[in-house]
């Protein structure tokens, strides 16, 4: 070996050791760009731990240079979008013989520093199509063993029709390069279950989705489907305000819950367009008058346990999801229907004053005595209680008090139905619900874990009605939400995990739902293990894909009708190279 090319070697791995120190990106050779990320996105590979990233040195996108622009767009300086691109198989081969000869240890003597992983982004213009190339270093304590080098193909998309790669054809490949006899299969596969879908063939996009993901040994052949003796885990990242979803009102009265809370923290409050046609004040007029007329009618007459019951269930104004869909509550008090019909109605902070201004009156004459649920905590229900004994306290109804007041109500109604649904169903208790049902605390952070039980009533809601589980799986599910945000923040993009039997939903797993479908073949044990890796997908694994690749569609189409799934097919190999 000449003498150059083991001072290049050495160079470059001490470029590596500065870069890795900095924890920085750095130009080598003017035109490469070398940075430390902690885990990479890579087909294929799992990779958590810190690594070196090589690729050409980012530059501005190019924008369309006919697209008009305003002079005061001329005069803000845009921020440019920063595009990727993968280097020339050759130099990244090239990069990567250095690597491994820097960690040669019969090329240079002494302790050598333990380096990160290189992997080199490529520009996909090789015969093979490779997208990554990368080089890691086994250590067997200080001193480095081996290197292992791996590569990654992707070609497509195509169909069935242009077959892919036989599992036999995999196993001879592996067996071919890593002479082995012991081999090993194993299976993965991605299906959606629930997300975006396509009415009249468009795309509706949805930010919610819930994908299974099966894993078995022993697999028999291409696009096998998963066995029974699969293990299975559901994805749950549910986003609040689907159309689709049965709690979609109850996510619209929790926006109006979010507008009053902004309203008390910023002092400006965005009202949206009501719901009703009739004023608040009219409405609240017309409940009072309506607690007056049963007054009198039920005066002197006694009333039976089941036509109380009647009368409450006449009392659940605009209930008909939880009616229909969840569970029967039919015992709305006075302050719930009060919130449930200004909601709807009021539009300005003169509304929620004119309207408490005539509950408070209506309480401090007598004119009514409503009922509410003894656990009630709002303001208001407080001055309902002071009325029985006629010993309403002053309210003084200016500044922020009529937003504080209505939004409590608000509070208190949500955590009642969403709590109501929870035990009713059976899946939490009092105790286990207290982080939510807590009132001791201010009223934002009320709000936010309002938003959180919301939250976690659309995932049960959506595996329940969507996917049919049974109260087992979403008794797990509820309790591992719960668990969850009692510790971390609210958070839509969580993706929460259940593990299933592949039986619960084997018949939602049709063939037009497969996302990724892949089979890895292994040999060797622990950190000398090899692998030969498949897998097909639906969509490009990869952001830095020529255009004319993007551009190929997904589906191959006979007069307009879909003929066949196409899909993009990703190869990995490794080879382990021995210094020892």
């Amino acid at each position: 070996m000449s003498a150059e090319i083991k001072v290049n070697a050495h160079a470059f791995m001490s470029f590596l050791r500065h870069c890795q120190d900095e924890g920085s990106s750095e130009i080598y050779q003017r035109e490469i760009q070398i940075r430390v990320v902690h885990g990479l996105n890579i087909p294929l590979q799992n990779i958590r731990m810190p690594v070196f990233v090589c690729e050409k040195v980012a530059f501005p996108c190019q924008t369309d240079d006919t697209t008009e622009v305003s002079e005061s767009e001329e005069q803000t300086e845009p921020l440019e979008e920063l595009c990727t691109r993968g280097l020339t198989i050759m130099k990244a081969r090239q990069l990567l013989s250095l690597f491994v000869i820097s960690q040669n240890p019969a090329i240079s003597q002494g302790v050598k520093p333990v380096l990160h992983p290189l992997w080199v982004r490529c520009d996909m213009l090789d015969s093979e199509v490779t997208i990554w190339l990368g080089a890691e270093a086994i250590h067997n304590g200080s001193k480095v063993t081996a290197v292992k080098l791996h590569s990654i193909t992707c070609k497509g998309p195509s169909t069935a029709k242009c077959p892919f790669v036989r599992l036999d054809e995999l196993k001879q490949l592996h067996s071919e390069r890593h002479h082995s006899c012991m081999m090993v299969t194993r299976g993965f596969a991605k299906y959606n279950l629930f997300g975006s879908t396509v009415v009249e063939n468009t795309v509706i996009e949805s930010q919610s989705s819930v994908t299974v993901d099966f894993r078995w040994n022993n697999v028999k052949s291409i696009l096998q489907t998963p066995p029974l003796s699969s293990t299975a885990t559901l994805n749950i990242k549910v986003a609040s305000g689907d159309i689709r979803s049965p709690l979609y009102q109850f996510y619209k009265e929790l926006e109006f819950v979010q507008i009053l809370a902004d309203g008390l923290r910023t002092g400006v409050t965005e009202w949206v367009e009501p719901l009703e046609a009739t004023s608040a004040v009219e409405l609240t007029r017309a409940l009072i008058e309506d607690l007056q007329d049963k007054a009198k009618t039920m005066e002197n007459k006694a009333i039976n346990a089941s036509e109380m019951q009647k009368s409450r269930n006449e009392q659940s104004v605009e209930n008909t999801m939880f009616n229909t869909l969840l569970t029967q509550r039919g015992d709305l008090d006075f302050v719930e229907q009060l919130w449930v019909k200004m909601r709807r109605s009021v539009t300005s902070y003169q509304d929620i004053v004119d309207c408490l201004q005539l509950v408070i009156k209506a309480l401090k004459y007598g004119d009514i005595k409503p009922w509410i649920h003894r656990d009630s905590s709002s303001s208001l229900s407080k001055l309902v209680l002071q009325s029985y004994s006629a010993q309403l306290e002053p309210v003084s109804l200016t500044g922020l008090v009529p937003v504080h007041m209505l939004l409590e109500m608000g509070l208190d109604k949500m955590r009642k139905d969403y709590i109501n649904y929870l035990i009713s169903q059976e899946l939490a208790t009092l105790k286990g619900l207290s982080y939510y049902i807590n009132t001791e605390v201010d009223l934002q952070e009320q709000v936010v874990r309002v938003r959180k039980l919301h939250h976690l009533l659309e995932m049960v809601v959506t595996c329940s009605t969507f996917l049919g589980l049974t109260y087992e799986h979403l008794f797990v599910l509820t309790q591992s939400c719960l668990q969850y945000y009692e510790v971390n923040p609210y958070n839509e993009d969580h993706n929460f995990q259940l593990q299933i039997r592949p039986a619960v939903i084997s018949s939602l797993c049709q063939r037009e739902n497969l996302l990724t479908w892949g089979v890895e073949v292994s040999s060797g044990q622990g950190s000398r293990e090899v692998k030969t890796s498949l897998q097909l997908t639906d969509r490009s694994p990869v952001e830095h894909l020529p255009s004319d690749i993007t551009e190929f569609p997904f589906e191959t189409t006979v007069n307009g009708e879909c003929e066949e799934q196409a899909y993009f097919v990703t190869t990995a190999s490794c080879s382990l190279l021995s210094f020892v």
